[in-house]
């Protein structure tokens, strides 16, 4: 199977992008996790394919690198505005995209006709333990204990359309996210597995984090990730409500606001880095 691909970014967060309204793609899981391997196939943090949509403006399908399906991608969705922009297929600077998670509405920043930053509408945060899901009863899961790997650690759960623990804590810089990731991940609290941000609040508008997700391991860019932080930080009281807040994150910065009804804003850049065609 022979098909043409682009390799896309945001922050860092880089994914294999096919476009669907020109060709078609079988087997997406399984090719997702050939493409994905970065010494045999063209790495990346998973496959996004960009489809037809009959609700929305186009949609976007979305693999991580071990083939299995993701709900949302904050990164990758404004990869996606990016690309079909670009390439002429919606050329709207106010479009929406469907994904599993719902439609989201994205304005985008065009510079000599091209979208350079993306700003989306990443819905309403979800605050109930069994909508996000957590095995835990109550309205929320906000700086509540849990025990993971022998340590107690004071998480905050929050669901972006897929499913985030948020752990504030220092020197995150020396931990080692390849033992303490999947402690969480695979942890019984978390029926679907779990995205874990480990962050450190630099001042209440400054944000520092990794990310451990689910499927793929520590990725250096998490747009749903920064989300789910940024709500953490304002109900822990970190941070304030409707006031844009800069997470730095290893792949660079997105810029987050918390709404007062509860919807979240992303903010960031979306890049192109190159076209291919493979054969697998």
């Amino acid at each position: 199977m022979k098909f043409s691909f682009t390799k896309m970014h945001g922050t860092g967060n880089d994914y294999v992008y096919v476009d669907l309204f020109r060709q078609k793609l079988e087997n997406q899981a399984e090719v997702a996790r050939v493409v994905s391997d970065r010494h045999f196939g063209i790495g990346a943090d998973g496959l996004i394919c960009i489809a037809p949509s009959e609700t929305a403006d186009c949609r976007m399908i979305m693999y991580n690198a071990d083939g299995s399906e993701g709900a949302m991608c904050g990164n990758g969705i404004r990869c996606v505005a990016k690309y079909v922009y670009d390439h002429g297929i919606v050329r709207k600077d106010h479009m929406s995209v469907e994904t599993k998670s719902g439609i989201k509405q994205l304005e985008l920043t065009v510079e000599d006709g091209k979208a350079v930053y993306v700003k989306v509408n990443m819905g309403e945060a979800v605050l109930k333990p069994s909508e996000i899901p957590v095995q835990a009863e109550g309205e929320d899961f906000i700086a509540r204990q849990i025990e993971a790997g022998g340590k107690t650690y004071t998480v905050t759960c929050v669901s972006m359309g897929n499913p985030h623990c948020v752990v504030f804590t220092e020197g995150i810089d020396g931990m080692d996210l390849e033992k303490t990731g999947p402690l969480f991940e695979n942890h019984p609290l978390f029926p679907d597995r779990i995205n874990t941000e480990f962050v450190e609040v630099l001042d209440d508008h400054t944000l520092k984090m990794r990310v451990w997700e689910r499927g793929s391991g520590e990725t250096i860019s998490c747009g749903t990730g920064t989300c789910a932080a940024t709500v953490a930080a304002v109900l822990n009281g970190h941070c304030p409500r409707g006031e844009e807040i800069e997470v730095r994150i290893r792949g660079g910065a997105l810029y987050d606001t918390y709404l007062e009804n509860g919807e979240v804003l992303m903010k960031g850049p979306a890049t192109e880095v190159f076209q291919g065609e493979i054969e697998i």
